[in-house]
């Protein structure tokens, strides 16, 4: 049986399935890419943004980044099957399992948008087309500095962008979106996908 083109895994926040990721999903869908966004917090409705802390609290305490790379990757097998091609996306935290699906040949490309927590994996080499993208500005920690670090690295599969805005802009139902840099930032991520959509 021929395998269908292209399908990418869709990896939430901490909030889980809301309408940022629906609407990413839905973008998706549109330039004819199979999506599947499991949920991994195994909830019926998401987290509200004003629960950012509880939401936070809960990814860590009952998913974490080891359970949820485990069922991408299991997740990504099953499309393998199906598929020529298999990326994955993430925002957040989900950024960051997408850069963990970089420890081995699993995938065919990765897109991350703010993973700020990349910052403790900065050891990982990217074994597929990677493109990550980075507000200017995060709470936590110097994005410069992660940045910096990457680029040095000199990887070939690594592509990084860094958009005005802090971490969320791109959603436009947060109250951190930022509309110029968000379009800017999905016209990135279309390019992207679109240079690693053709087979050979």
């Amino acid at each position: 049986m021929k395998k269908q083109k292209i399908a990418v895994v869709l990896v939430h926040e901490i909030y889980g399935i809301n309408k940022h990721m629906k609407y990413i999903q839905e973008r998706l869908l549109q330039q004819r890419i199979h999506v599947v966004c499991p949920n991994l917090l195994n909830k019926e409705h998401p987290y509200a943004y004003s629960e950012e802390t509880a939401a936070y609290q809960h990814f860590m305490q009952n998913i974490g980044f080891n359970y949820g790379i485990q069922q991408i990757h299991q997740i990504i097998f099953d499309l393998k099957e199906r598929y020529q091609k298999v990326g994955v996306v993430g925002f957040s935290v989900g950024a960051t399992i997408a850069w963990l699906c970089n420890k081995n040949e699993i995938c065919d490309f990765v897109i991350g948008c703010y993973g700020s927590q990349i910052r403790n994996y900065i050891d990982i080499e990217p074994v597929c087309p990677t493109l990550l993208i980075f507000p200017t500005e995060e709470k936590a920690f110097n994005i410069h500095t992660l940045v910096e670090t990457l680029v040095e690295k000199e990887n070939k599969n690594l592509q990084l962008k860094i958009f005005p805005g802090i971490h969320g802009f791109i959603d436009s139902f947060s109250p951190n979106y930022d509309e110029l840099s968000a379009i800017q930032a999905l016209q990135c991520i279309d390019k992207f996908l679109q240079s690693n959509s053709s087979f050979s």
